[in-house]
């Protein structure tokens, strides 16, 4: 029967093992800190470059940049209890177009990105202007269909008219009564709906 010499090893010192993992926890915080720190390097240097040369460029307290390309008239503003209506395109900033309306769409100015809802509110009635959203006021960190993490938001966004949330549920309201009245024997015009074929925007609750 043979016998084996086994050779012992020496036993770590518990405040190695201490030090040891204490570093590899240090280079975990280091490495996710430098993995959260460089797309908002990219986007600051981006917006910097937007920026650089064009004085016409503005800046909101917020960091949203946008810049006048046709003045409205007035000097109202919509507000958070308004439904917009307008017109707009959505692009990344390599140009690539990731939305854009085919017609003047509602837009509830609560109802959609922080930065979207400021550029809004920014705005008089027949307005156009060009926003530039940073991720901290759109999507941040999260992919959202065809636009990427960390995405700066170039919007062309005309203002054409907005109404109060109010003004249309009443708008809706007589809709709907002029189409009741249009559906009894000899009452209101033929299929219903409002005269000339007027009605509020669709799909606005």
């Amino acid at each position: 029967m043979s016998t084996v010499t086994a050779v012992p090893l020496q036993p770590v010192r518990r405040r190695v093992l201490v030090y040891l993992w204490l570093g590899i926890a240090l280079a975990v915080i280091v490495a996710i800190a430098l993995a959260w720190q460089a797309p908002r390097d990219q986007v600051a240097v981006a917006l910097a470059g937007i920026r650089n040369g064009d004085a016409s460029i503005q800046q909101a307290s917020n960091g949203l940049l946008y810049k006048v390309l046709k003045p409205g008239t007035g000097d109202a503003h919509p507000t958070d209890a308004d439904v917009t209506l307008v017109n707009y395109t959505g692009k990344l900033l390599d140009g690539t177009t990731f939305d854009a309306s085919q017609q003047p769409t509602p837009m509830p100015v609560k109802g959609v990105v922080p930065g979207f809802s400021e550029a809004l509110k920014l705005m008089t009635k027949g307005a156009k202007y060009r926003f530039w959203i940073k991720p901290s006021l759109a999507y941040g960190d999260k992919a959202v269909g065809p636009i990427p993490a960390h995405s700066v938001l170039v919007f062309d966004l005309e203002l054409l008219d907005w109404k109060s949330e109010a003004e249309i549920r009443q708008m809706q309201q007589i809709q709907q009564m002029m189409q009741q009245q249009g559906g009894a024997p000899g009452g209101g015009a033929p299929g219903g709906g409002a005269p000339g074929g007027a009605v509020p925007p669709q799909g606005i609750q």
